[in-house]
């Protein structure tokens, strides 16, 4: 694979978000990119020489005591209403075009079988419906974000 191809597919994990990619050509090659987002830093560790190791003297930090607990920590309240959860792996989108309106909005009250965003997957778009009438309480992605299989796309309520 040249380099002007895999600029072209790092081009494209940018565009669409994606942190991680896997590309396979017709001659059985492979490359995997992985790329580490803003909100999380990834550190690679780096070998070194051993000669270099020797002259590197490791920092000693004394561990911070333990602040005293005043109060027990509240359990986070019950999340309200019912999960969407993704079909599948892919791309979250809420609308149906780019600058198109979204499907729906906090607040916006659905029916079932009512389209509530697209996933892409592998170039398909799939549409996610209303199981039940309702009220949409939360979205929990953003537009163009990758979801996971299972994961909380929004709730109804």
């Amino acid at each position: 694979m040249d380099s002007k191809r895999l600029a072209e597919i790092a081009d494209v994990m940018e565009d669409r978000g994606l942190t991680r990619v896997r590309v396979e050509e017709p001659d059985g090659t492979a490359v995997e990119l992985e790329r580490a987002s803003a909100a999380q830093p990834v550190a690679v560790p780096m070998p070194m020489p051993s000669a270099m190791a020797a002259q590197v003297a490791a920092p000693t930090v004394a561990p911070a005591a333990p602040e005293p607990a005043t109060q027990t920590p509240a359990a986070a309240p019950e999340p309200k209403g019912t999960e969407v959860t993704a079909p599948m792996v892919g791309v979250f989108y809420a609308a149906p075009a780019p600058g198109d309106e979204p499907f729906v909005r906090v607040g916006s009250k659905v029916k079932a079988g009512e389209t509530l965003c697209i996933i892409e997957a592998m170039k398909v778009l799939n549409e996610v419906t209303a199981e039940a009438d309702g009220e949409v309480l939360e979205i929990c992605v953003a537009d163009g974000d990758l979801v996971e299989f299972g994961s909380c796309l929004m709730r109804i309520g």
